[in-house]
């Protein structure tokens, strides 16, 4: 399917919008203004570029704690990202009681997931059970790091998936490092796609710095998926270009030369240096979007510090049913 111009300038500004307010977390931790974030810069394009192929409103997403670019393409504010990276009244995925990036949004079909990874696969497969079970023609897509691939949680959630020829796409964001330890130190295979081989399922490698190739290779597999062909493990390769979070000191297991070398495929400038080429941006144009990716962002602090903390009274609801009906 052809990108309209007016799709690829806005999968770039929700790439952009979304490296800014990553951006702006870390700046908060450092201020001692929140107490932790775990960061997708590098990883935009992989995100947004699944994200685009699905049909919001209709099509189900069940991401991992990077996905920040993913949730606000899928609807979520950027105030209520940074709501929830201070636990504040209004935050979105568990009313202030999970840590921060472990997303949820009712509203827009993303499932929530737990802190241990590779969980949310089952999760997964199971609403895809249910679309098929339906005879809907959604389709799930869920996230997870190459690391995760190793757990058995992920491998029990796409053979279930093969076997039963299930609407979901297990989408592997590859950033070459699980926590401190590199790809070649955690997996035999080189490449995440090549497990799903052994489980009776197409593997897919795709470049996951360039947004639109990104949204190629999905988009070919949620249409797989809606014909009823079953599932599909997309490996899309990039780097993570900081720390595995805040609490975290990269320099330990990789040296500053590799993070700099790496820099220069960053999903951002290939983005932007693509659609310049192409035509469809200006520089003009792009120092407009920095100009207001900034001042989002800016306002959703200022929101966000305004903002009250829950009251510790509200702190059991709605965990329990404040009613309950018999039959």
């Amino acid at each position: 399917m052809t990108l309209s111009t007016e799709k690829k300038k806005e999968m770039f500004w929700m790439m952009l919008l979304s490296r800014r307010l990553d951006e702006r977390a870390w700046v908060l931790h450092r201020q001692g203004k929140i107490a932790f974030h775990i960061s997708g810069i590098g990883q935009e394009a992989a995100q947004i570029g699944a994200v685009y192929a699905l049909t919001q409103g209709k099509d189900w997403l069940v991401p991992y704690y990077r996905d920040l670019a993913m949730l606000l393409a899928m609807g979520m504010t950027p105030t209520e990202f940074v709501i929830s990276l201070m636990g504040k009244v209004g935050e979105p995925s568990s009313g202030a009681r999970q840590m921060p990036s472990h997303f949820g949004l009712r509203r827009a079909r993303v499932v929530s997931h737990s802190a241990p990874v590779a969980t949310q696969s089952p999760h997964a497969s199971g609403i895809a059970l249910g679309i098929r079970m339906d005879r809907k023609d959604e389709v799930v897509l869920t996230t997870i790091g190459e690391g995760s691939t190793s757990q058995g949680e992920w491998y029990e959630a796409v053979n279930f998936a093969a076997v039963h020829s299930l609407p979901v796409i297990f989408l592997v964001e590859n950033n070459e490092y699980a926590i401190s330890v590199p790809q070649e130190k955690q997996m035999a295979v080189k490449s995440s796609a090549d497990k799903a081989c052994g489980l009776g399922l197409p593997g897919i490698q795709v470049d996951g710095t360039q947004v639109f190739e990104v949204y190629e290779a999905v988009l070919e597999a949620v249409e797989r998926a809606r014909k009823g062909a079953g599932a599909t493990v997309i490996e899309a390769k990039m780097y993570r270009l900081t720390p595995h979070s805040s609490d975290d000191d990269d320099r330990s297991y990789r040296s500053r030369e590799e993070v700099e070398a790496h820099k220069k495929k960053d999903p951002i400038l290939l983005a932007k240096n693509q659609l310049i080429v192409e035509g469809l941006l200006t520089e003009a144009e792009y120092e407009k979007l920095e100009e207001k990716a900034r001042a989002e962002v800016d306002e959703s602090v200022r929101i966000a510090t305004e903002a009250p903390y829950p009251r510790g009274e509200d702190a059991a609801n709605p965990v329990y049913a404040e009613e309950v009906q018999h039959v």
